[in-house]
């Protein structure tokens, strides 16, 4: 569980480099115009590494009472990824 945690830890540690170019090509979407769409999509692209700081602190909490619910903590940041991969598989 400890080993589990470190690498799927690292492993988002490492996204963040591709995230924080992503982060700063978002606010490209505001070059059509401010409105509730494009401000929720730099959002959500913004509380990536929010969630993997809350998730990671949450995993490591829960790692030795609540072993499965401490690994569904860690997966939710993967979300995002998936998401990401998912709108540029869209886009191509």
């Amino acid at each position: 569980m400890k080993l589990y945690l470190i690498i799927s830890q690292i492993l988002y540690a490492l996204s963040l480099i591709p995230w924080f170019v992503i982060w700063g090509l978002s606010f490209m979407s505001f070059d059509s115009g401010v409105n509730l769409a494009n401000g929720s999509f730099v959002l959500a692209i913004t509380l990536y590494p929010v969630a993997v700081i809350i998730c990671s602190i949450l995993a490591w909490v829960f790692r030795l009472k609540k072993r499965r619910f401490s690994i569904i903590i860690n997966l939710l940041p993967l979300l995002w990824i998936l998401a990401f991969i998912g709108f540029m598989g869209l886009n191509n």
